[in-house]
């Protein structure tokens, strides 16, 4: 059998975050696939291969499970790609998010690949990481009718099953001032600091004091800030990037309008992606959480709201239940990713299972349940 482990430190092993050294890793997956008898088709998504591959059942009337996961990272330090293994950890950028997940996602299209009751498609992406995106490769994916009846992204769980994320509502914003000689900043009104006032008042906006069932609040960062353009002069200008992620349920137009009433700003550019939102008794849903608890009878396993976005939101929005589920780690994003050894090979089990088994949970239900998708859309 092949091990998840030494596939997913391969992976890491590609510095993704690089355009060329994507093109590479993409190349990479391929021939693995295509070693072990799977075809793969490749489509062009912006200059970036995406990769697709099915396995398993061919006629129309059979369920449809898809696999998604991304290959990009966000960018690291160099010894983050060379992984290293200590105890149960394995650790290096995108251990966690999420190349020790599409590791097993991989090997476990092998494992079902001599089934035929279910098609599962492997969907591997490219651009889950980058920023204002106005189409990502995921959305043109789903479009060409390369979706599916339920998909699992398998970003960060830790094995419990995202069944809500937050939406993203990213805003450019640009505060004007008065420019002065900087020996008199009295006589001027500086934009820099009457941005960080700005960010500060967006904070305590109506919207962010708001809650749900499983999240407490809305997130809201500061992640860009830049003004002025001389030493010996007050900044009139500043312009900073905040992002902001949205309830389920909460309307990111009213979101953009409560901003929009702070006076002294412009707000230049927004990028808006959807929540998520499935019901827990949605038979796909339902038989995932018993493969993972077959899984790892040891632990319980939860549905959880994600605080972050993710691709799942494209499958959504096409009407196709989409679900986070992803191995045990953590630090994703930061200097020291890992993921949980044990957890790949569990993750890589209830996959496995879930597919096996999902024709008799299915011929036990009446149909799928209730999908909700919460309104939202890009601008």
């Amino acid at each position: 059998m092949v091990d998840e482990l030494v596939l997913a430190e391969r992976l890491i092993g590609y510095e993704t975050s690089q355009p060329d050294v994507l093109v590479a890793a993409a190349g990479f997956v391929k021939g693995w696939l295509e070693s072990r008898a799977i075809e793969v088709r490749e489509h062009d998504h912006n200059g970036f291969p995406v990769l697709v591959a099915d396995v398993g059942a061919t006629g129309p009337s059979a369920p449809c499970i898809v696999f998604h996961g991304h290959l990009d990272v966000v960018p690291g330090r160099a010894e983050q790609f060379a992984p290293r293994v200590e105890g149960d950890r394995l650790i290096g950028r995108g251990a966690y998010d999420m190349k020790g997940g599409l590791a097993a996602m991989m090997c476990a299209l092998t494992d079902v690949s001599d089934q035929s009751q279910v098609r599962v498609r492997l969907v591997c992406v490219p651009d889950e990481e980058s920023e204002e995106l106005d189409e990502r490769s995921t959305d043109a994916v789903v479009s060409a009718g390369l979706g599916g009846d339920f998909a699992i992204t398998g970003e960060p769980t830790n094995m419990h099953i995202g069944i809500e994320a937050k939406g993203v509502l990213a805003m450019r914003i640009v505060v004007h001032g008065r420019s002065a000689h900087s020996s008199t900043p009295w006589l001027g009104d500086n934009a820099v600091l009457k941005a960080v006032d700005v960010f500060r008042a967006i904070e305590s906006l109506p919207f962010s004091r708001e809650s749900s069932e499983m999240f407490d609040r809305p997130s809201i960062n500061l992640g860009r800030i830049a003004g002025g353009d001389a030493l010996n002069k007050v900044p009139d200008r500043c312009e900073m990037a905040v992002d902001i992620r949205y309830l389920p349920g909460q309307d990111p137009g009213e979101i953009l309008a409560q901003v929009r009433a702070i006076s002294g700003i412009d707000v230049e550019r927004t990028f808006i992606h959807p929540p998520v939102s499935v019901s827990r008794t949605n038979p796909y849903v339902s038989a995932l959480r018993d493969a993972v608890s077959r899984a790892t009878p040891d632990r319980i396993t939860e549905s959880v709201g994600r605080d972050g976005a993710s691709d799942a939101a494209s499958f959504i929005e096409a009407g196709i239940p989409a679900v986070e589920f992803g191995p045990a780690g953590g630090g994703h994003h930061g200097p020291d990713e890992w993921v949980s050894v044990a957890s790949l090979q569990r993750y890589r089990q209830a996959l496995g299972e879930f597919v096996r088994a999902l024709p008799a949970q299915l011929a036990q239900t009446d149909g799928p349940a209730a999908l909700r998708a919460i309104g939202g859309g890009r601008a």
